[in-house]
């Protein structure tokens, strides 16, 4: 036995001796740095994501080994139903294939007993959280937001309440004529529970006004967070990338939101959402490139995992926007959760998404327990529910 080990061992150190030789020496070290819990700097996140080769492999093996450290093997995921309860939008993003305009024979608001009838079923079903988004309708206020969230609280009280983004947040309080303290509190009166962090896009004006000008700024979207977040309305946070982004940018958006969350200690989680393309105005303009790269892709999770582990400790990757088995491989990138089931999912459907509107969770649940992970259900602000 002792002669095994020894002959193991030394198998092992000439692997080891093996691939060091091509390793950088910059890379090795952040990664060092990483893996003994130094917070990394912006440049020490570019570096990471020029990584090829070797290094690139080690960047995925250190992410997951953080990731052990700091959240251990569940993986988990929430039982939800998303509602987009209006496609009709005044904001018209160029990277949004889902939007209409009133007039379009295809444009829709439902009524928020429809919309509570739909949250009332997911519940029935299992669910323990429903996703409120929808546009930026040009006829309806703050006032109406809290009224689905009162409708759908006074006939499910028990179902969390996940709803409205920033951008919705500002454009509520605008119809309404109220601030945006007055409108958060108007909600969370109503029943809201917390919020998504969408509408972040990329945290840089400048790429903003070429993929949203009518969009919010990057400085309305942090307060608007920042506000939720000292009245105790958590949210997620994201990051929508792959079009005509660059990674100096995905460097300073997470360095963004780690000094939020320093600040706050608001966020949940963190969501990478790969830009889906095939639909959209920006990509058929020839301005955007056809989405991330599936390297990309698992970067900006490992990255991701580095950067904000000792602030966020969970990194979501989406299977909507990723594919379940691409999602899967970001489980051993850094990731710790796979998001939420949905039941109905339209927004990335409409911009060419093939990924299918729902996950059933034993499909879920095959895919951690394939990587030799443990799956839970979780609560929207990841209290565990049920080990599975």
């Amino acid at each position: 036995m002792k002669e095994d080990l020894t002959l193991n061992q030394q198998s092992m150190n000439r692997i080891f001796n093996h691939l060091s030789s091509s390793i950088d020496p910059v890379i090795s070290d952040i990664l060092d740095r990483a893996l003994y819990g130094r917070e990394l700097s912006r440049r020490d996140a570019l570096e990471l994501f020029n990584t090829t080769g070797i290094n690139f492999g080690l960047l995925m093996l250190v992410a997951d080994e953080v990731r052990r450290r700091s959240v251990g093997d569940t993986v988990t995921f929430v039982v939800n139903r998303n509602i987009n309860f209006t496609n009709i939008c005044i904001a018209r993003c160029r990277f949004c294939a889902f939007s209409r305009d009133k007039t379009d024979s295809e444009a829709y608001l439902l009524p928020k007993d429809e919309v509570a009838k739909r949250a009332e079923e997911a519940w029935r079903s299992g669910a323990t959280e429903v996703c409120i988004q929808g546009g930026l309708h040009p006829d309806i206020d703050g006032y109406f937001y809290a009224q689905i969230c009162k409708t759908i609280r006074e006939r499910v009280p028990q179902i969390h309440i996940h709803a409205f983004s920033p951008m919705e947040i500002v454009h509520g309080a605008e119809k309404a004529g109220l601030t945006i303290t007055e409108h958060l509190k108007l909600l969370k009166e109503a029943g809201l529970d917390s919020m998504p962090g969408t509408a972040a896009e990329i945290l840089d004006d400048h790429v903003r006004r070429a993929i949203c000008p009518g969009k919010i700024d990057s400085k309305t979207w942090v307060d608007t967070v920042k506000t939720a977040h000292k009245l105790g309305i958590p949210t997620t946070s994201t990051i929508m990338y792959g079009h005509i982004d660059q990674p100096q940018h995905w460097v300073n958006h997470l360095d963004l939101l780690r000094e939020i969350q320093k600040e706050t200690s608001g966020f949940t989680e963190f969501i990478p959402l790969s830009f889906v393309h095939p639909n959209t105005a920006l990509y058929k303009s020839g301005a955007a490139r056809p989405g991330a790269t599936g390297a990309e892709d698992v970067k900006l999770h490992a990255v991701s995992r580095l950067m904000l582990n000792s602030h966020i400790k969970n990194i979501q990757a989406s299977w909507v926007k990723l594919g379940p088995r691409l999602a899967q491989i970001c489980l051993v990138a850094g990731a710790n959760d796979l998001g939420g089931t949905l039941i109905e999912e339209n927004i990335s459907r409409a911009a060419g998404a093939t990924t299918g509107q729902t996950l059933d969770p034993a499909e879920i649940i095959r895919l951690i327990l394939d990587i030799g992970r443990v799956p839970a259900q979780r609560s929207t602000t990841y209290e565990i529910l049920k080990l599975l």
